[in-house]
């Protein structure tokens, strides 16, 4: 991507502050997040609303319990005007399109062409677009450059190559040292992304909500997870878990340097990066393949998404306010990254060039949107299928179910929570 705005995009800026159609509203607008980002969106909606002519009235908490609180909202016909939402509630607040409002009624307002057809596509349900990607995400590997250049190994290109780092680790760096990290959660999306390297495709199909997989794959996926495991090139799950399951950032190991990479969110640098500050040894590349890969298998999703109420009487108003905090100058430069690299091209072009990115979440994000993998379900972060599979993933781990039996036992819990929710 450029480092300059060209005249385009500029156009496009311009043309989106020029849109403005409706009459004067009292709005409510809610999100979750910490207290940069309440600041930056507070300061944020006060110019837009000013700019616009709208009142704006902020509702904003922690993420636990948000999803309660609009679930309840909506169900009751109290919900905001405008809100924030996770990509995974699509599913659960519009299961047929009609839960949230159409924005595609609103391209006169929201200039949509700064969105890819793909992303957009993440936002719809039944043909409605009910959410606009606010910013994409994906795992990729941070491995440590000082830890690997110590042990005298490349970052691992491939899965063997991994394998043959642990026995180097160990012999030039000593057995407390691990090339690689995967617990819990991140050992379900190891399993996840060995299946999806190999056959393409995701573990639920986005368009019909069923599983991709069969026993064998999940099977061999899951004794690729132990294998690494045998060859000390990640922890077993019980070390892990008698370390009482700290974030990698506060893992001892992981700041002395014992753990040389983990496959993490992109837009998670500084936080894991912070045992070292700024000058920080982690580089981010994509996760090492399996031979003969159809894919490089990451998991990509929407990051976070802004809908509008179907209930509100002021939607006209709120897409205003929407394309403002998205495309506008004023809403973007205030709103920089706080929710992550914006998806609007012309929001990215512009943050690009007056310095407000992050150049560490930018590299990462550049291979996050670069990767070769299949779309994502919103069902695979449901909260049924997520225990479904990592519980039993972790009875695998201790010893308790075969890895055919542990495949058979997550399809098996995985469909039964899919009939529930869809």
């Amino acid at each position: 991507m450029k480092n300059t705005i060209t005249l385009a995009t500029a156009a496009a800026l311009m043309l989106t502050t020029a849109m403005t159609s409706a009459q004067a509203a009292d709005l409510r607008v809610s999100w979750w997040g910490g207290d940069a980002r309440h600041a930056a969106t507070q300061q944020a909606l006060e110019v837009c609303g000013d700019i616009h002519g709208h009142n704006i009235s902020p509702e904003f908490t922690g993420f636990d319990g948000h999803l309660e609180r609009l679930t309840t909202q909506l169900a009751g016909r109290t919900s905001p005007d405008l809100m924030q939402v996770n990509w995974p509630w699509l599913p659960l607040f519009s299961p047929d399109g009609t839960g949230l409002a159409d924005l595609n009624e609103f391209s006169d307002i929201i200039d949509l062409s700064q969105w890819d057809q793909a992303l957009l596509d993440t936002g719809m349900r039944n043909g409605a677009l009910n959410g606009l990607p606010v910013s994409i995400t994906g795992r990729v590997l941070f491995y440590n450059a000082d830890t690997y250049a110590e042990a005298g190994v490349e970052p691992p290109a491939t899965w063997d190559d991994m394998i043959a780092a642990a026995e180097t680790f160990k012999s030039e760096l000593g057995d407390s040292y691990f090339p690689f990290s995967a617990s819990r959660y991140n050992a379900m999306l190891l399993v996840s992304l060995y299946a999806t390297q190999q056959t393409g495709v995701g573990f639920i199909d986005p368009e019909t909500n069923e599983v991709n997989w069969d026993q064998a794959t999940l099977a061999e996926a899951i004794n690729f997870y132990q294998s690494l495991v045998d060859a000390g090139a990640i922890k077993s799950w019980e070390t892990d878990a008698a370390m009482g399951n700290p974030g990698l950032h506060e893992r001892g190991d992981w700041a002395a340097g014992e753990i040389g990479s983990s496959y993490e969110w992109d837009t998670t640098v500084s936080q894991i990066a912070g045992p070292w500050g700024e000058d920080h040894p982690l580089i981010p590349v994509m996760p090492p393949r399996v031979e003969g890969a159809v894919s490089d298998g990451i998991f990509r999703k929407p990051s976070m998404m802004f809908a509008i109420s179907a209930s509100s009487p002021n939607q006209e108003a709120a897409a205003e306010i929407l394309n403002c905090l998205m495309l506008e100058e004023e809403g973007v430069r205030i709103m920089e990254s706080h929710r992550g690299i914006p998806a609007a091209a012309s929001a990215v072009a512009l943050l690009e060039q007056e310095g407000l990115i992050d150049a560490n979440v930018k590299a990462a994000n550049d291979l996050v949107l670069a990767a070769d993998t299949p779309p994502a379900s919103p069902y695979f972060e449901d909260p049924a299928v997520r225990t479904a599979f990592e519980g039993v993933l972790e009875e695998y781990a201790y010893g308790l179910l075969s890895a055919e039996d542990a495949a058979a036992e997550i399809i098996r819990g995985t469909e039964q929570a899919l009939r529930r929710v869809q």
